[in-house]
């Protein structure tokens, strides 16, 4: 096969990736742009086929409802605190955790990360009655304490740490030691400032999965001055939107739009945090 033929099937084969990865991507956003246009739409126009811009421009009409009729800086405010409560517990759980799974050299610690790559592939949902049953015992129902300690301790979090520190060399965990520090020091003053991509693409799944969860807090709380996001976008369609999709859809959008924001923000280093933390040594 000539040099000419070889560069011809090669500039094929990236059309076609590229070709595969854009229908992909339209696929994909496709949803989230017509949630848009529908909130831009007046009532009348959002069942037309027309797309994207509306005939008749709604959109400060529809934002307006969804801010003014329910109160929805509120559940973005829940949002706000629960989410960054609990990433805040599953750092700090889950890197002394890695450290040791990583690091450390005991008697279980294989059993231990098995159980932990056990937990992966457990969905959060059976756990729901047990849980539930904690929480009445407890008498932390209905409080910000139900939506966040369920999640304190993250199984993805401790393999994706455990992961990244692996890569990171024995050396400078020795020369560590040798200066002093504590394992726990280490860990902090150490590991974590060079682990700064996969705690950022940790983050970010972290952050994405509880801001848009609606199963636990739907079964947690009941009061709608605690609601997160996704539950008190259920409740404004049921007591306030009803059937007027426009302010529902603009509400949706401004509940999506954070998350927009912090993904573009760091969607460098959360690639990178996902390629050095399936690197094996």
């Amino acid at each position: 096969m000539s040099a000419t033929t070889s560069g011809s099937m090669s500039t094929l084969a990236g059309i076609f990736r590229h070709a595969v990865l854009l229908l992909t991507g339209a696929l994909l956003l496709f949803p989230f742009l017509w949630m848009v246009s529908l909130s831009l739409k007046a009532p009348g126009e959002i069942f037309h086929t027309s797309f994207f811009w509306p005939a008749q421009f709604y959109g400060i009409e529809n934002y307006g409802k969804a801010l003014t009729e329910a109160p929805l800086l509120r559940y973005l405010f829940n949002g706000f605190v629960v989410c960054a409560l609990i990433l805040a517990l599953q750092v700090v759980l889950c890197a002394p955790c890695a450290y040791a799974l990583a690091k450390l050299r005991f008697l279980g610690r294989d059993l231990i990360f098995a159980v932990v790559l056990a937990g992966l592939i457990m969905p959060h949902q059976v756990l729901s009655l047990p849980l539930f049953i904690i929480g009445y015992k407890f008498d932390i129902l209905n409080t910000y304490t139900a939506l966040i300690l369920p999640y304190a301790v993250s199984p993805f979090g401790i393999f994706l740490f455990r992961q990244f520190f692996k890569t990171i060399p024995d050396d400078v965990v020795h020369a560590a030691r040798l200066d002093g520090l504590s394992e726990l020091a280490i860990v902090w003053k150490v590991m974590m400032p060079m682990s700064l991509p996969a705690i950022i693409a940790f983050s970010i799944f972290s952050v994405v999965g509880h801001w848009n969860d609606l199963f636990w807090p739907l079964i947690a709380v009941r009061d709608q001055s605690l609601m997160p996001p996704p539950l008190g976008i259920l409740a404004f369609k049921n007591e306030e939107a009803g059937s007027d999709y426009g302010p529902l859809m603009a509400a949706s959008t401004l509940v999506m739009l954070p998350l927009i924001i912090a993904f573009l923000v760091g969607q460098r280093w959360f690639v990178e945090g996902l390629i050095q933390g399936a690197v094996k040594q």
